[in-house]
């Protein structure tokens, strides 16, 4: 099974989604904690590095609605002119053998849309968001290792036999530390280092809980079937 992260990996959300969404992100905690624009910078990376996302360190220190924030700050209008995906990459995806999933923090109307906009939604058999990343009451987006037991469990897969494909590191950390292989994709990573926080680590390197890294989807290696 390969599963998919989204932005980032199966399109370059760098190019001009992530600047949007930083944007937003910055007015939304700037008007929600009546705060200036560097202070709500701050407080973006220090959520971001602290609990993995912007959005949990605003529900656990501020009680904000999750709904409301992926509501305010994903809107995007203008959505069709901000994606830019690259076709070779995605021939690359249509000729890759096997079931994939796509696996997101994002909100699903958002994240559909981006997939339909790209010609992309056919070739998933499921579209998991961050509106299915709840246990018992929590909000567990990636790199929530239960969430991904979780999400593995539900479609009656095995660790060993999946492959996570992704661009951020410590969601890879966190899928090898129960049994899923991680692919490192670093064909948008220079622009993603510049746009969102924190600052990646070293591209020139490869950590020891990552399988393969690689800048093309053409690179990518089926899991061994135990």
């Amino acid at each position: 099974m390969w599963i998919f992260d989204m932005d980032d990996t199966l399109h370059d959300a760098s190019w001009r989604v992530f600047p949007a969404m930083n944007l937003e992100m910055r007015s939304y905690i700037a008007r929600t904690l009546l705060v200036d624009a560097a202070e709500a910078d701050r407080l973006r990376l220090c959520f971001w590095r602290r609990y993995g996302a912007t959005l949990l360190g605003l529900m656990r220190e501020h009680g904000v609605r999750a709904e409301h924030f992926l509501a305010e700050t994903h809107r995007f209008p203008d959505l069709h002119r901000m994606l830019r995906a690259d076709a070779a990459e995605l021939a690359a995806l249509r000729r890759l053998a096997g079931r994939k999933l796509v696996l997101t923090n994002a909100p699903r109307a958002y994240a559909l849309r981006v997939l339909r906009q790209c010609g992309l939604l056919r070739y998933f058999e499921s579209v998991i968001s961050i509106e299915d990343m709840r246990q018992f009451g929590h909000l567990r987006p990636k790199p929530d290792a239960r969430m991904l037991r979780h999400v593995l469990r539900r479609h009656g897969l095995r660790p060993a036999n999946c492959v996570l494909v992704e661009d951020t590191l410590m969601h890879l950390r966190a899928a090898r530390s129960i049994g899923m292989r991680g692919t490192w994709y670093t064909r948008y990573s220079l622009r993603a280092a510049q746009a969102r926080p924190p600052a990646r680590a070293d591209m020139h390197g490869r950590p020891r809980y990552v399988h393969a890294k690689i800048r093309s989807l053409w690179n990518l290696r089926p899991p061994i079937r135990r």
